[in-house]
């Protein structure tokens, strides 16, 4: 016994065989919608449409789901004031676009020993872009190179 639903259907409690035969009858296929109900309900519906329906709705979710584009800019521990206002002309705009925008400043060689240098240089940038983004997170240094993601404000 099942509980058969569906359009253009009297929905009801049926012999198994009856709910095919229903289905068979309207050129339709029986669906087994919830096993665990008693008794479990199926419905009559045309599969194909179905899946087709379904795969339409998860490439429209898909669609309009937010892409997180991630861009990147590189400093060195003693990157010159018109460098930095350069570089820190392209993040605002990366940020207007809603992009965010990764910050790392790269020590070569021995530079590594200005880390004080490169933190203060990634915390100045951050308060320069105040207006456009907030810090998604503070300076971290990573073996040569200590980075910082700026995110852009709504």
């Amino acid at each position: 016994m099942v509980r058969v639903v569906g359009e253009n259907i009297e929905p009801g409690i049926y012999n198994f065989k009856d709910a095919i035969k229903i289905a068979y009858d309207l050129e339709l296929d029986l669906v087994e919608i919830s096993p665990t109900a008693n008794p479990p309900v199926c419905k009559v519906i045309d599969y194909k449409k179905f899946l087709y329906e379904q795969k339409r709705k998860q490439k429209e979710i898909k669609a309009k789901s937010a892409k997180i584009v991630v861009k990147e800019i590189r400093l060195g521990p003693q990157t010159d004031d018109h460098d930095f206002l350069f570089k820190l002309n392209h993040a605002k705009k990366f940020l207007l676009d809603g992009a965010k925008v990764k910050v790392d400043v790269f020590f070569k060689g021995r530079t590594i020993i200005y880390k004080e240098q490169g933190e203060s240089m990634l915390l100045k940038f951050a308060e320069a872009l105040f207006e456009v983004g907030k810090p998604e997170m503070m300076p971290k240094l990573e073996g040569k190179r200590m980075m910082m993601i700026i995110a852009p404000k709504k």
